[in-house]
């Protein structure tokens, strides 16, 4: 599977050669820089799909949070692209990231993992980072949306706009104000307005009918992109 970083350089380098010719190549590095900007009109908005492959996150029964992430991601994915906005999934298919991980000399799975999905932040210019979740808890009773968000303004407005978006989605009663995700690798390490967004418990019922079934994954990813739009409207 070829990195994104190392497609879009290709892209770019034979696109732009057959207009310019080759760079010098003292200018190498800032030309391929700006070409890769000018590539992506903004916002762009990363969903970055948590868990995949061997690790499947949290479950209930048969049904894995890995799955619940990958088909909100996806029709997050296609909400915002009808809309005009573009979107890049760092997750497309039932695999885990730590495996496009060969540069990171751990023997953890759960490090190489983290650190991919930040260097994936990196290579391209993301406007802002999604990270798809889901809750479980010991309580059954426990329910709804939870966003975290970074020690950062930004963050903290993105995941304000998410929460209240998703709570109208829940049609929750009471409100919950999002936290300080501050122990959590992809929020101490991501340079974007980066937020982690727990869609719902798995241990309870009524979210977990939520989570399973295509009609509320299509309520929850349409929840996110109004929560989107409103950030950037504030922006």
């Amino acid at each position: 599977m070829l990195q994104i970083k190392t497609l879009y350089r290709a892209m770019t380098f034979f696109l732009l050669i057959g207009l310019i010719g080759a760079p010098s190549p003292s200018f190498a590095d800032s030309w391929e820089e700006q070409a890769i900007r000018h590539a992506f009109p903004q916002p762009v908005i990363l969903i970055d799909v948590g868990h995949g492959g061997i690790d499947g996150g949290t479950s209930s029964g048969t049904l894995l949070e890995k799955d619940i992430n990958l088909e909100i991601g996806r029709r997050l994915y296609m909400v915002l692209r009808s809309h005009g906005y573009t979107a890049i999934l760092n997750r497309t298919g039932d695999y885990a990231l730590s495996d496009d991980n060969r540069w990171l000399n751990s023997r953890s799975r759960h490090l190489r993992d983290l650190a991919q999905r930040k260097e994936l932040s990196e290579q391209v210019p993301s406007s802002i980072v999604i990270s798809l979740h889901v809750n479980w808890g010991r309580n059954s009773s426990r329910r709804g949306p939870l966003v975290l968000h970074q020690d950062e303004g930004q963050s903290a407005l993105l995941a304000g706009a998410l929460q209240h978006a998703l709570e109208d989605a829940y049609q929750l009663n009471m409100r919950r104000l999002p936290e300080l995700g501050s122990p959590f690798y992809l929020l101490k390490h991501t340079d974007p307005p980066a937020v982690i967004v727990e869609t719902g418990f798995i241990s309870n019922a009524e979210d977990r009918s939520l989570l399973a079934s295509p009609r509320g994954q299509q309520k929850i990813a349409e929840a996110l992109y109004s929560g989107i739009v409103e950030y950037f409207m504030v922006m």
